[in-house]
């Protein structure tokens, strides 16, 4: 597996598919660039989903927040463009993503977005 950023998302097998059970991620070095001024902006993604058969496997995901870093987007397309591409790597029963985004203009903004699978 490469080392460089990547919009791939690698799966894993459920290993308890019979099973209701929440994985939980925090991902502290989010970074992006303001589509507005071109400056970078950092959040810290929370990601929570119960799978149905695939799990998304973690440096593929690494990889896939690190090619974010010089995309250009609004907090809300961005948070919604992950979860989508999160979604359509595992399938899961639900899946959960929060980004909270660091101060800018003296405004915090947190953005969740969710898919209810079942």
């Amino acid at each position: 597996m490469s080392t460089e950023p990547s919009k791939t998302l690698e799966t894993f097998e459920n290993p308890n598919p019979e099973r209701d059970y929440t994985i939980r991620m925090e991902i502290p070095e989010f970074t992006c660039l303001c589509p507005k001024t071109g400056q970078p902006d950092f959040a810290t993604l929370n990601l929570e989903y119960i799978p149905e058969r695939h799990c998304v496997e973690l440096k593929s995901l690494k990889l896939y927040i690190w090619s974010y870093r010089d995309v250009g987007g609004f907090h809300e397309a961005l948070t919604n463009q992950i979860l989508g591409d999160l979604v359509a790597a595992t399938q899961p029963r639900y899946m959960k993503l929060t980004a909270h985004f660091n101060v800018r203009g003296g405004i915090w903004t947190t953005v969740e977005a969710e898919h209810h699978g079942r």
